[in-house]
């Protein structure tokens, strides 16, 4: 144990592999036919299926990697202002886009722009104004290009028309979408990362509080709305992981391996079994409205699966077996965006999949296969800098 990386490169394979599940899981919710346990369960049905793990074990990923990069700029000696304008700028962006994305979802009939055209517009000014430019390119072009994504983005907020029967609305914003919410889930927890640093005792100490104001929230104790925070449950799952993270930096720095692999064991088992104890109380198993049922019984899991990936990845070595998706670990805001311009082409050329794919197990490999070749292409694509970067 103590000759792995600083890096861990599990957690890139592991960021790798649910990226990948993320696509899957949403191309394959078009597909009729399939085992129930596949697809989302709905917001009245107290259980989830497999979908409904993916989102909030990327959430924990996302705070694995939170403690790795803020302590580098933070050993760089960047001042606080450094870092608070680089996480709010991470976070600006994943709002600003989650605030379109879920914007595309009331898009109306009555608007200027047919959905397909609007959305590919904003997705390609996603590119424009977070690709991640060549140090070499002229500032001149960069800035040029930039500003054009930016004045696209405000002109399609101009033409969006939400709703209909004639009573359509601007852009509004909801539940702020899948990026939306990881932007404010990070917000608040890198900036309370960088506020109490790699202590331990008070990142366990928040980490809890937010759990706690999870449990509370649906349990109708919580007499108030904390504003950004919420119910925390996206909170809790980002801070889990950096702890987690945090654990795993202190116990391989005193080597001590057997107490890492307890404590992770212990963990995961704690938080499931506190979940299916909570369950009956707090609204159930939910993904939809993020119980802590939901939110504690998907932690295990993911530390579970987290502790595999070191196993497989910084001890065996076997990193190898996932080159073939490595694109998703290393460019994966640009692999998420990909099934969207995919599906935006597919509605202005007309063209949907045929019958037999669309069912069944045929749709459920066409369905993998999708998510597989998007991936190569963006590895294709990274290898000439056309990726975002926040």
């Amino acid at each position: 144990m103590t000759n792995l990386p600083k890096r861990l490169l599990s957690i890139d394979v592991f960021r790798a592999i649910t990226m990948f599940l993320m696509i899957f899981v949403n191309d394959v919710a078009g597909v009729d036919n399939i085992p129930s346990w596949i697809g989302h369960t709905q917001a009245d049905e107290d259980g989830m299926g497999f979908a409904d793990i993916i989102f909030p074990t990327f959430l924990f990923i996302v705070g694995l990697s939170m403690p790795w990069a803020l302590r580098k700029r933070i050993q760089k000696g960047d001042s606080f202002i450094s870092i608070f304008y680089h996480i709010f700028s991470r976070s600006f962006a994943l709002i600003v886009m989650g605030f379109y994305h879920v914007n595309m979802e009331s898009y109306s009939d009555e608007s200027m722009l047919p959905k397909a055209i609007w959305g590919l517009l904003i997705t390609l000014s996603f590119f424009l104004v977070w690709l991640d430019y060549p140090l070499a390119i002229n500032k001149i072009l960069k800035y040029a290009l930039i500003s054009l994504g930016a004045a696209a983005l405000i002109t399609m907020a101009l033409l969006y028309k939400g709703g209909e029967g004639g009573q359509t609305h601007g852009m509004e914003p909801s539940w702020w979408g899948i990026l939306g919410i990881i932007g404010w889930a990070y917000l608040v927890s890198a900036v309370v990362f960088t506020v109490i640093r790699a202590n331990i005792y008070l990142h366990l100490s928040a980490t809890m509080l937010f759990l706690a104001i999870n449990i509370t929230s649906h349990l109708q104790l919580m007499p108030f709305d904390i504003p950004v925070v919420g119910d925390a449950s996206s909170i809790m799952l980002i801070m889990l992981g950096a702890l987690v993270s945090l654990m795993y930096s202190i116990l391989t720095e005193r080597n001590r391996e057997e107490a890492l692999w307890s404590l992770l064991a212990g963990t995961a088992v704690a938080l499931t079994a506190l979940g299916f104890f909570i369950r009956p109380y707090a609204g159930g198993i939910s993904k939809i409205m993020a119980t802590p049922a939901w939110v504690t019984i998907c932690s295990g899991i993911a530390i579970l699966f987290f502790a595999g990936m070191i196993w497989l990845i910084d001890i065996k070595k076997k990193q190898d077996w996932f080159s073939w998706i490595s694109a998703a670990g290393t460019s994966t805001l640009t692999c998420y965006l990909m099934p969207y311009i995919l599906y935006f082409i597919f509605d202005l050329a007309g063209f949907w999949y045929p019958a037999v794919l669309n069912s069944g197990l045929p749709g459920i490999l066409r369905s993998l296969s999708i998510s597989f070749l998007l991936i190569v292409l963006v590895k294709k694509m990274e290898k000439k800098k056309l990726r975002l970067k926040i």
